[in-house]
């Protein structure tokens, strides 16, 4: 079998959580026989050398369209449903922030793809997007797709709620790659190193958590370049940062592992959060884990993790005392070797691959 893998644009000159996904599940699927390629939504796509495509992403349903419309094959779609509701009614500023609070999330988000066009930060492969609005964008690709693989039950759910459509779907957990990222048996983690690894911009909230631990005897490591458009933000944060707030930059997964062997505690505070994969990669290095509610995160974490309000400095503040102080999380490392990994995740994919593919023969 042959699959393709079609995503945005910007999946590599932006990465993020996504970029991860897309990469180490196309990984481990070849491992096991499936013949798969990644597509930018841009590129050319001789569908015909598909027996069935992937689309990640349905925030971005212009990315997606296009192809549903020219293709007429089988496709999967992982979700990846982020609300920036909150987030851009409560914190985002400049004149973008007080347009974004005037409208509905999906107005918004409309108003966002088209604003990065504009720009020339983005592209629109379907033009019918300009006239259909995001809201019925996606609700034709549900309506159109075989097959939907979330990441977690809570975000069906969400997605079922808001679009008021039901769709056969197969749980497709996000995981870490193995191969890097093991529990640590040296047993050393610095009760006063605080990580938090994300791109840094308002969505995962890097701002309160530097307030929160500003002149504390608490040291943070800021592991992660500025998002897109978030220059402004990235320099308030440099700003406002004290002494014992550090900015390392991007780092590779390999010096990334070094510092999820020495800290204890990882914190991502997000406005919202689909799971947080360096939480899941922290955790299985023996890291504690502080995290919003904000989205997905209990049904990976449960009752193993120190919940905070992104909102709230001090709520953060006591998250990290909380997180500091209590033992590794040793039963949530070996849940997440046990069901979180990308090897799990390619062998699921696999599975509703071939349910899609021979239902579509019958």
């Amino acid at each position: 079998m042959k699959t393709a893998f079609i995503t945005r644009s910007t999946l590599f000159s932006a990465p993020g959580g996504d970029t991860i996904q897309v990469l180490q599940t196309s990984r481990y699927l070849r491992k096991i026989g499936i013949d798969t390629d990644i597509l930018l939504t841009n590129d050319p796509v001789n569908y015909s050398n598909y027996h069935l495509l992937h689309f990640i992403n349905i925030t971005r349903p212009s990315d997606i369209l296009f192809h549903v419309k020219r293709s007429k094959k089988p496709f999967v779609i992982s979700p990846n449903l982020v609300d920036y509701g909150e987030y851009d009614k409560r914190c985002r500023q400049g004149f973008s922030g007080l347009v974004l609070r005037q409208f509905s999330k999906s107005g918004g988000e409309y108003l966002k793809t088209i604003a990065r066009w504009i720009k020339g930060n983005d592209v629109i492969k379907s033009k019918s997007y300009f006239w259909q609005g995001q809201r019925k964008s996606i609700r034709d690709i549900l309506q159109a797709a075989n097959m939907v693989l979330p990441n977690s039950e809570a975000e069906y759910k969400c997605l079922k709620e808001a679009y008021g459509i039901s769709k056969d779907y197969a749980l497709v957990p996000n995981g870490i790659d193995t191969s890097v990222f093991s529990p640590d048996l040296s047993g050393y983690k610095n009760d006063k190193l605080i990580i938090c690894a994300a791109r840094i911009e308002g969505l995962k909230n890097q701002l309160n958590l530097i307030k929160a631990i500003n002149n504390t005897d608490f040291t943070l490591y800021l592991i992660g370049s500025p998002g897109p458009n978030q220059k402004k933000y990235y320099e308030l944060c440099r700003q406002i940062a004290n002494k014992n707030i550090h900015f390392k930059g991007h780092v590779p997964q390999e010096q990334l592992m070094e510092y999820y062997k020495i800290a204890k505690v990882h914190a991502l505070p997000s406005w919202f959060e689909t799971c947080g994969l360096s939480s899941l990669e922290a955790a299985a290095m023996g890291c504690n884990i502080i995290i919003t509610r904000k989205g997905y995160t209990e049904d990976y974490f449960g009752t193993d993790a120190f919940y905070c309000d992104p909102g709230d400095s001090e709520s953060i503040y006591s998250s990290i005392v909380s997180a500091s102080l209590a033992p590794p999380p040793e039963k949530l490392q070996q849940r997440i070797l046990n069901n979180y990994t990308w090897q799990n995740a390619a062998s699921i994919t696999a599975a509703a691959y071939l349910k899609t593919v021979s239902a579509c023969k019958n």
